[in-house]
């Protein structure tokens, strides 16, 4: 095998055992047509028109995607602060017109779907002196993109734990030249700490190049929980338990189209007296009477029995046992990822059961503001080494997250703060409550919150006004004056 067959076909264990699931749960995020087609079951009795009839009427209800994106609106909810960052970076950090916000929302999402994700950190290649004008105008700088495990073919870390090398894959069109067909092509790009090297097989050339950096310029994410002790992703869950919505809604929905349209049941004799009418009296290999009448197959039936044609279809029950079906296994589907906060019913809910999913889904949303933040500041680190003049920012992520009924909790609020009789201690541990819930909804900086907390606490109760029961006072000259006026 030659050295470029090898750079080609190489994968790393991690990557074959988990390829297959990957490109389930991808198919699954993008949904469409393709993907009914492949998620779709034939039953065993089922015919291939009844079936492709099927596959042309479903419907799918992404709620892959709908969980991977409100993962990430969850825990991206309050933009993180980037202080020292470059201003023109911020806004564009792939190069491309992505912003440093909607990139680390890439990489959230693919973590979500995949279980496992990459930032690479790249430079463009240009030749010669560079001054600030050719830099501005050629866009000479380094970039960051998110990637998915499955563009990442393989690689090796070494007894640093740092990557020793990495291979990641790379469609290319070439289309520069209007007069020439376009043509797309896989090539491979081999990175290690010194050089890279760029496997194009349409050129049968291997270019290579210095990487200046001294390293890998890839920063792996990949969830503690799952992989860390090599267990699948509960992604793959999540897209089973779609799944099955799936099958079942097409089941109910062809049960409504059964019970508008209804399926024939003819006699015998009816049958024979068909198949006699036609020419020579035989019945052909292309003959679909008795296998199928109008949209469905017929059922035949003896004289003995009805020997009457009529059309029966299914009742509404099994529609609506499988549409109740549904409901639970979307319940079941929010409460796997642990996105499901309340019960069905809130009120039944314990105060227990709410503070251990308040708890359960605010650690989540921590943890993976941490893996966030830790992996974007080791790719501005990275895209210092390519260029020392990109300043290496301070990051800070949000870890403060509004997951509980916030209007519930503010109206009660509100209610125990008017309740009559209450001191000045009351309400400031009233007020206190109340900054609390401003904090969790938008995040207030600390100085800020100290100096509320500060005025909350320096309140002091509100004077008490003198009380006039209408005495005389005979030294006051207002009630003289009042005497000599009634007197006139």
């Amino acid at each position: 095998m030659s050295e470029s067959t090898f750079i080609f076909n190489s994968r790393h264990p991690e990557y074959v055992a988990h390829a297959e699931a990957w490109r389930r749960a991808r198919d699954a995020y993008s949904g469409g047509t393709e993907y009914i087609h492949k998620a779709l079951i034939k039953h065993v009795s089922e015919i291939s028109m009844e079936f492709e009839e099927r596959q042309q009427r479903a419907y799918y209800f992404n709620y892959p995607r709908n969980i991977a994106q409100r993962i990430t609106q969850y825990a991206l909810a309050v933009d993180p602060v980037r202080a020292g960052a470059s201003t023109e970076l911020v806004e564009d950090w792939s190069r491309s017109g992505l912003r440093v916000n909607e990139v680390m929302r890439q990489a959230s999402t693919l973590l979500n779907i995949y279980g496992r994700a990459w930032l690479f950190c790249g430079a463009p290649a240009f030749e010669g002196a560079v001054d600030r004008e050719r830099a501005e105008r050629e866009r000479l700088r380094p970039y960051c993109v998110a990637l998915s495990p499955l563009s990442v073919k393989d690689w090796a870390y070494g007894d640093d734990r740092r990557l020793l090398w990495a291979k990641i894959e790379e469609m290319h069109t070439y289309d520069s030249n209007p007069a020439v067909m376009r043509q797309t092509v896989r090539r491979v790009r081999l990175w290690t700490r010194d050089r890279w090297e760029l496997y194009d097989p349409l050129t049968s050339e291997i270019t290579t190049g210095a990487n200046p950096t001294g390293v890998v310029p890839l920063v792996e994410l990949i969830e503690p929980d799952g992989f860390g002790i090599e267990a699948n992703h509960w992604f793959e869950d999540v897209v089973r338990i779609s799944d099955a919505i799936l099958n079942n809604e097409s089941e109910a929905q062809m049960n409504v189209v059964k019970q508008m349209f209804g399926m024939l049941v003819v006699s015998e004799n009816f049958q024979r007296g068909a198949a006699k009418a036609m020419p020579g009296g035989k019945k052909t290999e292309n003959d679909s009477f008795s296998a199928v009448v109008a949209r469905s197959a017929a059922l035949v039936e003896s004289p003995e029995e009805k020997g009457i044609s009529r059309y029966i279809s299914p009742s509404g029950v099994e529609t609506s046992t499988i549409r109740a079906e549904n409901a639970n296994l979307k319940q079941e589907l929010f409460d796997v990822v642990g996105l499901a906060i309340q019960s069905r019913s809130r009120e039944a809910q314990t105060a227990e059961s709410k503070a251990w999913d308040f708890q359960n889904v605010t650690q989540f949303l921590a943890n993976r503001a941490d893996l966030l933040e830790q992996a974007e500041l080791r790719a501005w680190e990275i895209m210092n080494l390519w260029d020392g003049s990109v300043p290496v920012p301070q990051v800070t992520y949000n870890r403060k997250f509004a997951v509980r009924d916030l209007e519930k909790n503010i109206a009660g609020l509100l209610q125990l703060s008017n309740v009559p009789g209450t001191g000045i201690e009351y309400r400031k541990a009233a007020l206190g409550i109340a900054v609390e819930l401003l904090d969790a909804i938008g995040s207030i900086p600390d100085d800020r919150k100290k100096a509320l907390l500060k005025e909350i606490e320096e309140t002091r109760p509100a004077p008490v006004p003198e009380l006039n029961f209408g005495s005389v006072d005979n030294d006051d000259p207002d009630n003289n004056q009042g005497d000599d006026d009634e007197t006139e």
